[in-house]
C-alpha cells in the first residue's frame, strides 16, 4: 500500500489492520511520532490525517491509504533551500515548554490541526483543545502560553 507522508510516497509492506504509529516509525523511519499509552489517550502519537488531529496508535493504516498524512518532521517548511519552523514550534521553542520533551510532538501536532481550525482561540477554547494530551512533566501552564503565541505568530503572517 502507498502512503502519502509529509508530501512524499512511501511504499509500505504493511498490513491494513496495522496500526499507522508502527508503520510510520518502524517501518519508515519516521521517529518523531511518538509512543505513549498505545490505547489512544496520551495524544504522543498524534499526526495529521487530511489536516485532522488522529491518534496514530489507535489509526489502521487503511483508514489512511489515499490521504494526506502529517507527521512533526513535516510540520516545518522550506523556503529557499532552508527549513522555516511552523508557528508552533518557534512558540513552543520561545517558551521553553519541554522538560522531558516526550509528549511535545503530540501537543505540537494537536496544537496546529487546533489553530488551523481555530485561529484566534480563547484562552478557555486553547485549555480544552489541549485538554486530551497529557504531559507527565505537567508543563500545561506553558503548553497554554505557547500555543496562544503561536496563534499571534500565524496573525501576523
Amino acid at each position: 500500500m502507498d502512503l502519502k507522508i509529509n508530501g512524499q510516497v512511501y511504499s509500505s509492506q504493511a498490513e491494513a489492520s496495522d496500526m499507522l504509529l508502527w508503520v510510520i516509525r518502524d517501518e519508515l523511519g519516521l521517529t518523531g511520532t511518538k509512543f505513549g499509552c498505545g490505547a489512544g489517550i496520551c495524544g504522543a502519537c498524534t499526526i495529521h490525517v487530511d489536516g485532522v488531529a488522529m491518534r496514530s496508535c489507535v489509526t489502521p493504516t487503511v483508514a489512511a491509504e489515499g490521504k494526506e498524512i502529517k507527521t512533526v518532521e513535516g510540520l516545518a517548511g522550506f523556503e529557499n533551500d532552508a527549513e522555516v519552523l511552523h508557528p508552533i514550534q518557534e512558540a513552543f521553542i520561545e517558551a521553553q515548554v519541554p522538560q522531558c520533551a516526550w509528549c511535545m510532538n503530540g501537543q505540537m501536532m494537536t496544537a496546529a490541526a487546533f489553530l488551523a481550525q481555530n485561529p484566534k482561540p480563547s484562552e478557555a477554547e486553547i485549555i480544552q483543545a489541549m485538554g486530551q494530551n497529557y504531559c507527565r512533566c505537567g508543563c500545561y501552564a506553558r503548553i497554554k502560553v505557547a500555543v496562544s503565541r503561536a496563534a499571534e505568530l500565524m496573525e501576523q503572517g
